[in-house]
Order: C-alpha cells, then sequence, then structure tokens
C-alpha cells in the first residue's frame, strides 16, 4: 500500500507593488488595490474552504487586473482544490512567465507537476523557489520536494529535503510522517516510532499516519501499542483500506 501523506497548498497572500506618481499611477495604484483586496478575500475563502467563493473573488481580482500574480498563484490553488488541474496550471504558467522567480509561483507549480508524475521536472521548480534567500515559507518548498522525491523512489534526497523543513518547522506533521516513512522503510525503526509519535501528537490522527505506527510497532513487537492503533483505526477509520489491513494482519 503505497501512500503519501500529501503537498503543502499554502494560502497565497496578495504582495504590495509600487506604483508611479500622476495621474496614471493612481489609477494603476487603485486598480492593484482592487486586484489586492479580492485576492485576500479569496485567499481567506480558500483557506476556510469554501472554493466558490474563492473563484469569484479572485476572478474579480483578475479583472481588474489581469497580471497580478498574487491572484493567478491563488486561483490555480483553487483550481486545484477543485480539480480544474488544467486550469490551474495554465494560471501558474501565466504567473511564471510574469515572474519567473517568484519563490511561491514555482514552489506550487513543481507541486503540480509532482501530482502528475513529472518528478524530475517538479525538483527543478522547487530548487527553483529555494534558491530565492528572501522567500519567506522555504519550508513549504523543502516539504513538497521531500514528498515529491518519495514519489520518484528517492528516500536519501527525500530525507535531506525533508531534515531541512523540520529543522526550520520541528513539529511540521507532513515533515515528520514523511520522515518516520523514509525511517521505517529504511529500518530505522525506533527513530521511525520517535517521529510518528511526535506527528501523532501535534496533529488529528489520519488513517495513514495511524496505519505506519501500527505497521512500526508491529515489528517491533508491541502487542499494547499495536492494539491502540487498531482500535483508534477501527473507531476513526472503520471503512479505511488501511483498517482493513490492520484487522487482516496485512502489515507488510
Amino acid at each position: 500500500m503505497k501512500r503519501y501523506f500529501g503537498f503543502i497548498l499554502p494560502i497565497v497572500l496578495a504582495a504590495c507593488v509600487q506604483t508611479p506618481a500622476g495621474s496614471d499611477g493612481r489609477q494603476a495604484q487603485q486598480t492593484q488595490k482592487r486586484a489586492s483586496a479580492h485576492t485576500e478575500l479569496g485567499s481567506a475563502y480558500y483557506g476556510a474552504g469554501q472554493y466558490d467563493i474563492a473563484l469569484q473573488e479572485l476572478k474579480e481580482a483578475l479583472a481588474a487586473d489581469p497580471d497580478y500574480v498574487p491572484a493567478l498563484n491563488q486561483i490555480a490553488l483553487v483550481h486545484l482544490a477543485l480539480g480544474q488541474t488544467r486550469d490551474a496550471q495554465t494560471k501558474f504558467e501565466r504567473a511564471l512567465r510574469l515572474e519567473p522567480n517568484n519563490p511561491s509561483v514555482n514552489n506550487n507549480y513543481g507541486m503540480l507537476l509532482c501530482q502528475q508524475g513529472n518528478e524530475k521536472e517538479a525538483m527543478r521548480y522547487f530548487n527553483n523557489a529555494l534558491a530565492d534567500p528572501l522567500y519567506k515559507t522555504p519550508e513549504l518548498a523543502y516539504i513538497n520536494a521531500g514528498v515529491c522525491a518519495r514519489m520518484k523512489g528517492d528516500d536519501a534526497q527525500a530525507e535531506q529535503y525533508l531534515t531541512k523543513a523540520l529543522a526550520m518547522m520541528p513539529d511540521q506533521p507532513q515533515a515528520l510522517y514523511n520522515l518516520a516513512e523514509v525511517a521505517y522503510r529504511k529500518g530505522n525503526l525506533q527513530k521511525a516510532r520517535s517521529l510518528i509519535t511526535r506527528q501523532l501528537q501535534v496533529s488529528i490522527p489520519s488513517a495513514d499516519s495511524l496505519w505506519l505506527a501500527a505497521r512500526i510497532e508491529s515489528r517491533l513487537g508491541d502487542q499494547t501499542a499495536l492494539s491502540s492503533y487498531g482500535a483508534q483505526l477501527n473507531r476513526r477509520f472503520p471503512n479505511a483500506p488501511q483498517t482493513r489491513a490492520f484487522n487482516e494482519g496485512r502489515f507488510q
């Protein structure tokens, strides 16, 4: 059962851009303010899971300024959340044409490419994001790069990226989970146990994380811990394939 604990989907905040003085400058400033305001609203609705309203707000932002990169970046994320991959790709690529070195867009586009199975090309965009010393959230690109490296079967590279993410955010759930998976696959069971225990302490348990914890305890021979994780799987996720595998004793 090959599963991954997801990519980081950020909320993009609108950026401020300096505009020239004079009547043209004032008009440009007002246009950008409208685009910025609608982008911030769209980001808030996206964060709340209200994708239809987010899409409306971001379309308003782009109607005010079709070249406003924060709006293009954010609407692409909304399209991804709605399963509209082609629309997302179009918006990301337009944003990159306008700002090829934008770290947030590079990170998000890399995430999309990796989801499409183009892991090698995706890594180039993650590294582009990480090359920007002013990138405010490099841990997001490190986590996404680590998840993508796992998807292409490179656990050594995944471990490097995820360790860097964890150094920046010691309680980041995705980094903890994926590092625990890498440690488990390498046979470093005590490290895997420590990482997944931390992950379960700082986030709501998922079927994936409980299943990994159960597999670790199965190999370590701790029947008490194994039973506890099995009980949680059955209570929280009775119909999940991980729960079915646990109940059938398929731990490998």
